[in-house]
């Protein structure tokens, strides 16, 4: 994991008392963060007093073990214009069939987006990986297979579950479905199911699909 080997060139002054709270706050011991991040408590400990600096990749999965992004391990700031996203400044961009628009910042533990499933798109990938999501139904009917269990979701009808339950989303109506998206960006091997791939913008009015390898985005 380059435990051994400092950020060069990244200021990590500010990242030993963060780690320190972000691991009081989650409620865990030295030791059982120890366990999840695989690494002996004395060497966390060394890190959260400042002794030794995270490498790149360990501040990734630092991150990913508390739930937060790695910009916020550093201190690094959001920009102002990410905190109001205006529609007239989002463009579509399509991903496995799914067209879909930024609804929330960049650079956070979540994405939000604004999501149109069209019929027959996807209809057969099933995904795991870890986080959340919540899906909040627009217009149209939505298939959402959570598991074992099928549901129908109608406009004003939400979701929220645990995304390492094996799960499927499909458009139920002729006309596809429209949808609010909100995902946690936490990483695992398992995320690879779900996330990757190359985006591409589409033009105003086009309707263009794009076949992604597996690994795709889920909907990012």
């Amino acid at each position: 994991m380059g435990q051994e080997t400092p950020a060069t060139g990244t200021d990590l002054s500010g990242v030993a008392p963060r780690l320190r709270d972000l691991r009081r706050r989650g409620g865990l011991t030295l030791e059982a963060a120890a366990r999840r991040l695989e690494m002996s408590p004395a060497h966390l400990s060394r890190l959260e007093t400042g002794q030794r600096q995270p490498s790149l990749p360990l501040l990734l999965a630092l991150a990913r073990t508390y739930g937060t992004t790695v910009s916020d391990l550093l201190g690094e700031t959001p920009p102002d214009r990410d905190q109001v996203i205006r529609a007239g400044q989002v463009e579509a961009a399509e991903a496995g069939g799914w067209i879909y628009r930024q609804a929330g910042g960049s650079r956070r533990a979540m994405q939000a987006l604004r999501v149109h499933v069209p019929p027959e798109a996807q209809g057969d990938l099933v995904r795991t990986h870890v986080g959340e999501e919540w899906l909040y139904v627009l217009t149209g009917r939505l298939g959402l297979t959570l598991g074992g269990e099928e549901h129908v979701l109608g406009p004003g009808d939400a979701a929220h579950y645990d995304s390492l339950t094996p799960h499927r989303i499909t458009a139920a109506s002729a006309q596809g479905a429209d949808l609010l998206f909100v995902h946690t960006l936490l990483r695992s091997h398992t995320g690879d199911l779900c996330l990757g791939g190359a985006d591409r913008p589409i033009p105003q009015g086009a309707q263009r699909h794009t076949t992604l390898p597996e690994g795709g985005p889920h909907a990012e």
